[in-house]
Order: structure tokens, then C-alpha cells, then sequence
């Protein structure tokens, strides 16, 4: 059995796969995630999982090196935000909610949480262990 804390298969198996740039994001339900992107849905219900538990969980495996979050964000949810830089240690780039959306087209793949507060989307870039 897997000793680490990520015991969702398909999230084990996209960052396993991940290489040095590439990116994963992990959303809100409202995210809309364009066909052929990987959907991993683990919404619930509303609120459940939370976006930050869901946040912490593939941190505790997946190395990064940069972040990226929707400028909406510092105005819209400073609170969300807030929280999100109490866990992440890298480069935060800011970029137009609009441009977030069409960069999902080239993710290995978007976890839906269940997260009903706005701009609740980061897109995480890997980084290397070396």
C-alpha cells in the first residue's frame, strides 16, 4: 500500500509523470476545464474538499518551483489568497483569470474541488528535487 499522503490514484499517477515545467492546477467547481484536459473531479459537494486541503495534499508531493494565480484574485478573494501564501514558498505570477483559463489547455491535467469562492485556481509548475 502507498505510504504517502496523496492516496488519490489519479492524482499519485499526474504527479509521478510530472516533469521539470510542467504544470497541474487544481480549482474551483465553477473552473471551466476545456476537452482534453485531464479532469480529476473530486467535488462533492459544495465546499467539499476545499480548495486549500485539496492544495496541500499535492504539495506534500509535488515539487514546485512557480505558481500562478488570477489577478482577480487580490480584490475578489484576499482571503483565499492570503491562505494560499501562508502554504506556498515559490514565485507567485499574477496573470488575467481569462489567460488562466485558455493555459489549462496545456496542463497534465485540473483537479476540481469542490471550492465555491472566486478565483479559488492556481496553476502549479514543477520544479526538480536536485
Amino acid at each position: 500500500m502507498k505510504k504517502g499522503l496523496v492516496l488519490n490514484t489519479q492524482i499519485s499517477a499526474v504527479i509521478a509523470d510530472m516533469g521539470h515545467f510542467d504544470t497541474l492546477s487544481i480549482g474551483d467547481a465553477g473552473m471551466p476545464v476545456p476537452a482534453g484536459t485531464k479532469k480529476i473531479d473530486l467535488a462533492v459537494q459544495k465546499g467539499l474538499p476545499s480548495f486549500i486541503d485539496v492544495l496541500k495534499n499535492v504539495l506534500s508531493e509535488l515539487q514546485i518551483q512557480k505558481v500562478y494565480l488570477a489577478e482577480e484574485i487580490k480584490t475578489q478573494n484576499p482571503e483565499q489568497l492570503a491562505n494560499i501564501k501562508k502554504i506556498i514558498d515559490v514565485p507567485i505570477e499574477f496573470m488575467p483569470h481569462e489567460e488562466m483559463k485558455k493555459h489549462l489547455s496545456s496542463d497534465k491535467a485540473f483537479i476540481r474541488t469542490g471550492e465555491a469562492s472566486p478565483y479559488s485556481n492556481i496553476i502549479l509548475e514543477s520544479g526538480v528535487t536536485f
